[in-house]
C-alpha cells in the first residue's frame, strides 16, 4: 500500500481535460517529436494549460526514458523522457502518467513536453 497522498480536483484545485481542436506540433532541432490533431488539454488550477499527446502521435524512436519520477497527488506517477538529439537542454523535457489517478484517467497513453525543453510547441487552426 502506498503512503502517498492521493487528492481529488476539486474548487479548490480544479482540474479540467478538453480535447483540443487545433493541430499540436511538437518540435526539436529541426525534427517533429510529435504531431497530433487529438491531442488534450490538461487546465490545473492556476497552472498554464499542457497538451497532451497520444503516444501513437509522438515519435517515440527520438525519445529515451530516463529514470527521473515525480509524483503528483492529483495525477499520480509520473515517468519520464530525454531527447538525446537535444542534448543537456532536452533532458526529461517529456513527462506521461502511465497509470493516473481515477479523477486523471483521460491522460494516460498520453505524454508532455515542457516548453523550455522544446524549440516549439505550436497550435495550429
Amino acid at each position: 500500500m502506498s503512503d502517498k497522498p492521493v487528492k481529488i480536483p476539486g474548487a479548490d484545485h480544479p482540474i479540467g481535460i478538453t480535447p483540443n481542436t487545433a493541430r499540436v506540433v511538437v518540435t526539436l532541432g529541426g525534427r517533429t517529436l510529435a504531431d497530433t490533431q487529438h491531442a488534450l488539454t490538461l487546465r490545473e488550477a492556476t497552472y498554464p494549460p499542457v497538451h497532451y499527446i497520444p503516444r501513437e502521435d509522438v515519435d517515440m524512436a527520438q525519445l529515451q526514458r530516463t529514470a527521473h519520477g515525480s509524483y503528483c497527488p492529483y495525477k499520480g506517477e509520473a515517468a519520464y523522457y530525454s531527447v538525446p538529439a537535444g542534448g543537456a537542454r532536452a533532458e526529461n523535457a517529456a513527462w506521461s502518467y502511465e497509470a493516473p489517478h481515477p479523477a486523471v484517467a483521460r491522460i494516460a497513453g498520453h505524454l508532455a513536453f515542457y516548453p523550455d525543453r522544446v524549440d516549439a510547441i505550436e497550435e495550429i487552426a
